[in-house]
């Protein structure tokens, strides 16, 4: 049985401010502490069910969050940016199922530092008109590897999303949101204790969950936050310029997709 698991922060228990997400600010330490912790649990639960190898991609911000050294010794770790596969990389056909561990709601949804990929950049991110978080299109690109998602973690706006929308994915609720930078979160100990029991029931029942289809056509449509930001990004091959600051992409594979969000991305860092 091999597992990769997606670490992102914003979704952790206790983390809910830019000081404590973002490289530079005061707390930083402490929630790459948090964050590692949580990635362990989900190890751990890995483990209990059966795993015979442990993947995990560190997904937040600059990709070099999680500390090595108090990573659970049993697990790989992907680390660094750029990754061509951004937050699923090291994900193979040859995975059994993934786990998706600190996730949090998608840009212009409520929900703790809700964004889809970069909050500097988009304001709002659509794929097919439906309104794409980040796990979302991580559901999309395992789902073009053949891969099930077995488990989200985070707050209870991205945990309520991926029940309506995925409802055999498993969720851990470790905070529920109070506002953009505020949440109500349970103890970290707690948290853990959750994620590791979904994520050992998630890898029990992984030969179970359904892979969904990938959409024949994927229409990426974004809300850039400035009108400099979608001018620079009209200028990628294939790309529309709905308004000043709207763009559409017609993308032919969720690994085209990303790499188009890639390059915006880049147009606002």
């Amino acid at each position: 049985m091999r597992v990769f698991v997606s670490v992102d922060m914003e979704g952790v228990a206790g983390v809910s401010t830019p000081d404590q997400a973002y490289r530079g600010g005061h707390n930083y330490a402490a929630s790459q502490r948090l964050m590692t912790e949580e990635a362990n649990a989900a190890i751990a639960g890995a483990f209990d069910a059966g795993a015979t190898s442990v993947v995990v991609n560190d997904a937040h911000g600059t990709m070099d969050n999680l500390l090595p050294e108090q990573l659970d010794e049993r697990a790989d770790l992907v680390n660094g940016r750029p990754k061509a596969q951004c937050m699923i990389q090291g994900l193979t056909r040859e995975h059994d199922v993934a786990l998706f561990v600190g996730f949090h709601a998608p840009a212009g949804a409520p929900g703790v530092f809700s964004h889809t990929l970069s909050s500097l950049a988009f304001t709002r991110f659509r794929v097919n008109g439906e309104t794409a978080s980040e796990t979302d299109l991580g559901v999309l690109q395992a789902a073009a590897l053949g891969v099930p998602v077995g488990l989200v973690t985070g707050d209870d706006q991205i945990c309520g999303l991926t029940r309506t929308a995925y409802p055999w994915i498993r969720t851990a609720q470790v905070k529920q949101a109070v506002g953009q930078f505020s949440a109500h979160s349970v103890h970290p100990l707690r948290a853990r204790e959750a994620i590791r029991a979904e994520a050992r029931a998630a890898v029990e029942n992984a030969g179970r969950m359904p892979v969904p289809a990938v959409p024949d056509r994927l229409v990426l449509t974004v809300d850039l936050k400035t009108p400099l930001h979608a001018e620079i990004g009209a200028l990628i091959p294939g790309m529309r310029q709905i308004d000043r600051l709207q763009l559409s992409f017609d993308a032919e594979s969720p690994q085209q997709l990303l790499d188009v969000c890639a390059l915006l991305w880049e147009t606002a860092d």
